[in-house]
């Protein structure tokens, strides 16, 4: 029987550090849409959903994707695990793939490498990052993550920690020791008993910062769309070229600092 692969892309409009992002205007388009249109071009895919909250505040979100005809489900503001959990389950998902709103630049390709990987090798959580102390060689802002409902169902009712809830899926490789396989994958079981597989490239450009959370970062992701000339099937290597060829455009956002897992918005338990 084969596996329905479903994409959920979490955002909403009370970003802690750049409230409003998802909608902001890059090349002539929100970002949501940006990151919505190259997410569907992955091939693995058979079907991807923006999963916004019930919040108020994301009411323009919710008319948004209704007006684009983006397929959409609002769900907990704060526990971003219960709201994948919901829309996975509401869309009958095998495998679900972890996208964010603020990824304008997120490559299909790399979608692609890390459901296959998942697939064919049976893991339950595949990734091509993972926060510190582990080491990550894609750019922030080209980050995928994708595991199997069954666990996805298992974190839903088992996480407590607050940021197991609202990071949606460090459950699953939390502690985990990984062993190099070769320079693109890294593999190991986590101490709750997930088997978990990184992907590598083979050059280290983890440093390089393609994500929004902030101004300066939307000024570098405007001048990113700009240089394409209305292209928006650029794809990351393209970005990489651009970026070496002109060194300025780096410098836009070099001083942002880049959240943690220990980044906990404190709205969340004020809530409580």
């Amino acid at each position: 029987m084969p596996n329905k692969v479903v994409a959920i892309i979490q955002g909403r409009m009370s970003s802690s550090r750049l409230p409003g992002k998802i909608l902001a205007d890059i090349g002539g388009q929100p970002m949501l849409s940006r990151v919505y249109v190259r997410t569907a071009r992955a091939k693995t895919l058979d079907e991807v959903i923006f999963a916004t909250t019930t919040d108020a505040s994301d009411d323009p979100v919710a008319e948004y994707c209704d007006f684009s005809g983006i397929p959409f489900t609002r769900g907990s503001l704060f526990d971003v695990l219960d709201r994948y959990y919901q829309a996975a389950k509401e869309a009958k998902a095998d495998v679900v793939v972890r996208i964010t709103a603020d990824c304008p630049v997120i490559d299909p390709e790399l979608i692609d490498n890390v459901v296959n990987t998942l697939l064919e090798d049976e893991y339950d959580f595949v990734c091509n990052r993972l926060p510190p102390p582990w080491t990550r060689t894609y750019p922030i802002g080209l980050d995928v993550e994708a595991c199997t409902f069954k666990v996805l169902k298992k974190a839903w009712k088992e996480a407590k920690e607050p940021q197991h809830r609202e990071h949606a899926m460090p459950y699953f490789y939390e502690g985990v020791q990984l062993s190099t396989v070769n320079r693109q994958l890294q593999t190991g079981t986590s101490p709750r008993g997930y088997n978990i597989a990184l992907l590598h490239h083979t050059t280290d450009f983890g440093d390089y910062r393609w994500t929004v959370d902030t101004p300066e970062d939307l000024e570098f992701m405007q001048e990113i769309y700009s240089r394409f000339d209305g292209r928006d099937d650029f794809t990351w290597k393209e970005v990489l070229d651009l970026v070496h060829d002109n060194p300025e455009l780096a410098k836009i956002n070099a001083g942002v600092q880049h959240k943690t897992l220990k980044d906990i918005d404190t709205r969340a338990t004020k809530k409580k």
